[in-house]
């Protein structure tokens, strides 16, 4: 399936999701956690990072808003490997954004985002739009796995119906902010 126009921008854009809404939001951007602290990853999350099965892993469920309306649902899945030494901070973001920390910090590196179709009736859609008002049939998201001091975590980033369409908003690396 085509990725659609109207997101296409938003789901291949390399820069930091957080900087992008804040350039796009004219009100109140804001992180609401949902949910956090150590879970076990689903399976696919665990063969991604190489987290054995039945193990736990600190999980991190965020909307990202503007003026209270979510633009965005974010997943993280830290292995408990990867919370030690300066990374401990990771379980303790509280309404702080990720990727705040993520594209701050200069040993941080990503690997290739997989773009996903998301539709009614699998759990990541059912997780992803609490709270939204109107969320169709299918809405899209990307994930990929970052590095921070080669320590893996995976980032899950689910666009939600009010984000906007408008490509050309927030900024574009190679451009000033």
């Amino acid at each position: 399936m085509a990725l659609p126009r109207a997101l296409r921008a938003w789901l291949i854009d390399p820069t930091s999701l957080t900087d992008r809404i804040r350039g796009a939001c004219a009100g109140a951007f804001c992180v609401r956690v949902l949910r956090e602290g150590y879970q076990r990853p689903r399976l696919d999350e665990s063969k991604v990072l190489g987290i054995r099965r039945g193990r736990f892993a600190w999980v991190r469920e965020v909307q990202l808003l503007c003026d209270a309306e979510p633009w965005v649902f974010a997943r993280t899945v830290i292995p408990l490997t990867s919370l030690t030494g300066p990374q401990r901070r990771l379980a303790h973001l509280g309404n702080r954004p990720l990727g705040a920390y993520l594209f701050a910090h200069p040993a941080t590196s990503r690997g290739l985002v997989e773009v996903a179709s998301i539709r009614r009736g699998q759990a990541m859609f059912a997780q992803a739009v609490v709270g939204v008002a109107r969320p169709g049939d299918r809405i899209w998201g990307r994930r990929s796995v970052f590095r921070v001091n080669g320590k893996p975590l995976l980032v899950t980033e689910v666009f939600l119906p009010g984000l906007p369409a408008d490509a050309d908003t927030g900024p574009r690396s190679g451009q000033p902010a």
